[in-house]
């Protein structure tokens, strides 16, 4: 079976992982040792930020970064619930409201449009989310945030390599969220990271990560234990120094896959833009006019075959029992319909030339 996603481990990462058990050094109470003080400095450079501030996981990146804007119990915040359940989850822990809203059908992000129709007087954070890889279209969002005073935090847990208007993800937000899940073009295992320029949200991040404190046993606002160990900074400082070259594979693997499902006028392919460059996190292919049952079948033929096709995200987050139950239900056919038609190939560097014609080849024969 190729799997849809792989982390690649080499012998450095295990090598740095030993030194840090050898150092006896695993972690610090205050979140800041120093394979971690070192892997927050890389990552800012690598995203152009001013801060970085690591945690134990990409949902702790987001809760954290919902609570250091200022969202609090009785807030809305906008959000697509074509996503990851994560997304929704940080702000209902924060005490507020998600608002979902639809998607631009081409880029499966959040819609501008609608999310200026989903404003209320509530509404205090837009959350867009750089799907599958792809960088949301921040410009338009970040008027909007401007223009109704408005908190920006863009779920960048899949854009490890994304850029936008040449900056990468990110720049454009007053902060950004990483996930280093396994899965993901660079990983620590499990861990997060937010990136921001604000002083103040960065001190706040660094607070909420450690029982709200900036010396031990004096905490200064309620926090939590988000703090990322030495070994997941160990392994992430390697890691981000192969990143360009994992990120490479993945786009010269989708650009085999793109260049062989073309041969179909039944699928629509991953969208790119001179403005907007993909990670290709995932490699995520539409039935066009497909019906649901019609895309379940392709992807069980798929795996049947030895290709992991998977469908990112078959329920959208609105839709789940919780939610629905708890927050009401939403029109969002844009979304629904997505829900229906996508599914994703495998294009992770362990995806050998041959594998991804072989990948390219099985979709064509089964369609």
């Amino acid at each position: 079976m190729i799997p849809i996603n792989l982390p690649k481990i080499g012998e450095e990462e295990v090598q740095a992982v030993v030194k840090v058990l050898r150092s006896g050094m695993l972690t610090s109470g205050l979140g800041a040792g120093p394979q971690v003080t070192e892997f927050e400095k890389n990552f800012a450079d690598f995203a152009g930020a001013k801060h970085a501030v690591a945690v134990n996981t990409g949902t702790a990146a987001l809760h954290s970064a919902v609570l250091a804007v200022g969202v609090k119990q009785g807030d809305e915040v906008i959000l697509p619930s074509f996503t990851f359940v994560a997304t929704a989850e940080a702000v209902v822990l924060a005490g507020a409201k998600p608002v979902f809203a639809d998607i631009d059908p081409q880029t499966y992000n959040l819609s501008p449009s609608a999310v200026e129709k989903a404003v209320t007087k509530k509404t205090k954070a837009i959350m867009p989310v750089d799907l599958y890889g792809f960088s949301a279209d921040m410009k338009p969002l970040k008027e909007i945030a401007a223009k109704r005073g408005l908190a920006l935090v863009e779920d960048a847990a899949q854009a490890h390599g994304t850029t936008y208007s040449g900056k990468p993800a990110g720049a454009f937000a007053d902060a950004a969220c990483w996930s280093l899940y396994a899965s993901k073009n660079m990983t620590t295992g499990e861990g997060g990271v937010t990136t921001t320029n604000n002083d103040q949200i960065a001190e706040t991040l660094r607070m909420i990560r450690t029982h709200g404190e900036k010396a031990k046993y004096s905490s200064l606002m309620l926090g939590t234990n988000y703090r990322m160990s030495e070994i997941q900074a160990a392994i992430g400082n390697v890691q981000l120094q192969k990143l360009p070259s994992f990120v490479a594979k993945r786009r010269q693997n989708a650009q085999q896959l793109t260049k062989i499902l073309e041969k179909n006028s039944k699928l629509v392919l991953p969208y790119e833009s001179k403005d907007r460059l993909h990670s290709w996190y995932l490699y995520t292919a539409k039935l066009k006019d497909g019906t649901e049952e019609e895309r379940n079948h392709i992807v069980e033929k798929l795996k049947k075959k030895g290709v992991g096709a998977e469908v990112y995200y078959i329920n959208p987050v609105h839709q789940m029992p919780f939610y629905r139950e708890n927050f009401g239900s939403a029109k969002l056919p844009e979304t629904e319909k997505a829900s229906k038609q996508v599914f994703s190939l495998p294009i992770h560097p362990g995806v050998t030339e041959e594998q991804a014609r072989f990948i390219g080849e099985t979709v064509l024969s089964l369609l």
